[in-house]
């Protein structure tokens, strides 16, 4: 049985491997971890990541690439702020998954995402 700071890593770990420049959604980070249908429990991995792994968690969007945070809270405009940062376009708080959607290729999923 996988416990549930198990699974966390593997979130983490997961979030750490999507390239500068580029963002994942929660389900898609899920699915990447071996962790599928637990697109919440990205969310809540990511609110509990430890400050030392420095964890990426502004790339992880929601399905449809909007900033998970309500719109305006200092939350969300850090995010996006970060992800301006990246130089991605970030308009109305959502992020254009199909110019900016990590596809992680063959390679990556074979060396990175090993858990």
């Amino acid at each position: 049985m996988v416990n549930a700071s198990s699974k966390y890593n593997k979130i983490w770990l997961t979030v750490q491997c999507i390239p500068f420049g580029t963002v994942a959604t929660y389900g898609q980070i899920a699915d990447l971890a071996g962790l599928p249908g637990s697109a919440r429990l990205v969310g809540k991995a990511l609110g509990l990541a430890p400050k030392n792994l420095k964890v990426n968690w502004h790339r992880v969007l929601r399905s449809n690439g909007q900033i998970a945070f309500p719109s305006g809270s200092s939350d969300a405009d850090t995010q996006r702020d970060l992800l301006l940062e990246e130089n991605l376009a970030v308009i109305n708080y959502r992020v254009n998954l199909k110019v900016f959607q990590w596809q992680p290729n063959l390679t990556e999923m074979l060396i990175k995402l090993r858990f």
